[in-house]
């Protein structure tokens, strides 16, 4: 790589860095083309950035960004996922490991923090924006639908629901 291929290749990757919340880095070590093949097709479904790194010219690149903190992880066959969604990137790699455990989490970066990779997993086992939206959305539900269900009911089980308040009170 001559000095403007590294100079270009410093730019993008402090871009990729900065433009996105998230990282989580991971080791891939033995892992085949079709299995990185896999691997990339499933996190760019979900719009995460996965680049295989040149460790040395990308700590040149993170120091400059606030994600400085994950330097030292970039050693020996090293890739990042870049995304605005921590958790979705986590959960992705998470699975992709329990099922190929040549990928290797080894550390991430999430709200101006740097997580190791038991954070990582913890952050693994939390519901995806969408998850919980549908959770609260459930939840705001239910009393509604128990309104509208009274509501339908016909007449006489309306009266005896009143009677039956009335009997406990």
């Amino acid at each position: 790589m001559n000095k403007e291929a590294k100079k270009n290749y410093v730019e993008e990757m402090k871009k990729n860095f900065t433009s996105n919340e998230s990282v989580m880095i991971a080791q891939y070590q033995g892992l085949n083309v079709n299995e990185l093949d896999e691997l990339r097709k499933q996190l760019r479904e979900k719009g995460i950035l996965f680049k295989i790194t040149k460790n040395r010219i990308t700590k040149i690149a993170i120091k400059e960004t606030s994600k400085k903190g994950l330097e030292k992880y970039f050693i020996g066959p090293t890739a990042a996922a870049l995304s605005s969604d921590p958790i979705t990137t986590a959960k992705i790699l998470t699975k992709f490991s329990k099922s190929n455990n040549k990928l290797k989490i080894i550390a991430g970066f999430m709200d101006g923090k740097v997580l190791d990779e038991k954070e990582v997993a913890i952050i693994a086992t939390l519901p995806s924006l969408e998850e919980a939206r549908a959770k609260i959305v459930g939840i705001l539900a239910t009393p509604a639908q128990k309104l509208v269900s009274i509501l339908l009911a016909p007449g006489s089980k309306i009266a005896n629901l009143a009677r039956a308040k009335s009997l406990k009170n």
